[in-house]
């Protein structure tokens, strides 16, 4: 299936009121409140499909990347804009409820609330136990090459493959990558994160001087974690387009295979070069994500 061509461009509009818009979130950059909503109005066509009604666990900075506050929240704080929507878990009615956004106006509430990264469980709200996706998160040693790094998703991408399954990758925003494989919402949180760990720890097994699938921090160095931990109930993966509340603004940047091999690094893609890179591409590398997805058998 060829990608989709990229929606329109015209930015969607939002009914929430940004108050202090020129509150700095990233100082050495010069990104504001305003400025972060600004990107997410460019990328929001793209986006939206990995965010809309998912439970989300958010990165909360009121005063921006250099305050002391910070918050990691996946529950309702004081004084929340109602398009942040409240959502019980079905395993735990009477427990705090989940949160989660229904559209444009959602994620601008985000942005007024200071969470400066969005990391959505790997399903919907309409299909709580059955997740549609399953990510790997390639996370390098400090001495790992990048080119390492591209290899590992190389790796993942064909092993996905020889299992029947479509493969997808991004940047983190942080140090690796991410390779996402799209599901049909049939196989359960047990199912699917024993796949992830068999599929890490055949990696760890054929190349042990590479990889490791256990997140033992005294033999990281010149490895790379397959975190396969991102597909178990609750956990959650940053966005694709999600900003990192990192110097330099950088964001998580859905790719093509064949453009892997031009990529610096991790942080290649920021809030500053993304709307452009979007705007002008050919098509969205991940315009049939949804389309590929099979289920896992």
């Amino acid at each position: 299936m060829s990608p989709q061509n990229p929606p329109p461009s015209h930015p969607p509009a939002s009914d929430v009121v940004l108050t202090h818009p020129d509150r700095l979130y990233w100082p050495d950059e010069g990104v504001t409140k305003q400025a972060l909503a600004d990107y997410y109005a460019a990328v929001w066509p793209f986006m939206a499909p990995y965010l809309v009604n998912r439970p989300l666990a958010l990165l909360r900075l009121p005063d921006g990347i250099k305050g002391h506050q910070r918050f990691f929240q996946k529950h309702a704080w004081k004084g929340m804009n109602p398009h942040i929507e409240e959502i019980a878990d079905p395993q735990d009615i009477d427990g705090e409820k989940l949160l989660r956004i229904a559209d444009f106006n959602g994620l601008t509430a985000l942005v007024q609330s200071a969470a400066l990264e969005i990391h959505p469980w790997g399903t919907t709200t309409e299909n709580w136990e059955r997740p549609d996706m399953i990510t790997m998160d390639l996370d390098p040693g400090e001495d790992v090459a990048w080119s390492a790094v591209i290899s590992a998703a190389l790796d993942v991408n064909a092993r996905l493959k020889a299992r029947g399954l479509a493969a997808f990758v991004k940047t983190s925003g942080g140090k690796g990558l991410h390779v996402v494989a799209p599901l049909a919402p049939k196989a359960g949180w047990a199912e699917v994160k024993d796949f992830a760990h068999s599929l890490a720890e055949s990696m760890s097994a054929d190349e042990p001087e590479k990889y490791l699938s256990t997140a033992t921090k005294a033999k990281r160095g010149g490895h790379i974690y397959i975190d396969y931990l991102r597909n178990g109930r609750g956990s959650t993966a940053v966005a694709a387009y999600s900003t990192r509340a990192r110097p330099g603004a950088p964001v998580s940047m859905p790719l093509d295979w064949s453009e892997l091999e031009e990529v610096s690094g991790p942080a290649a893609f920021t809030l500053a070069n993304v709307p452009q890179r979007v705007e002008t591409r050919p098509s969205d590398p991940w315009g049939d994500f949804f389309d590929a997805a099979v289920p896992l058998e």
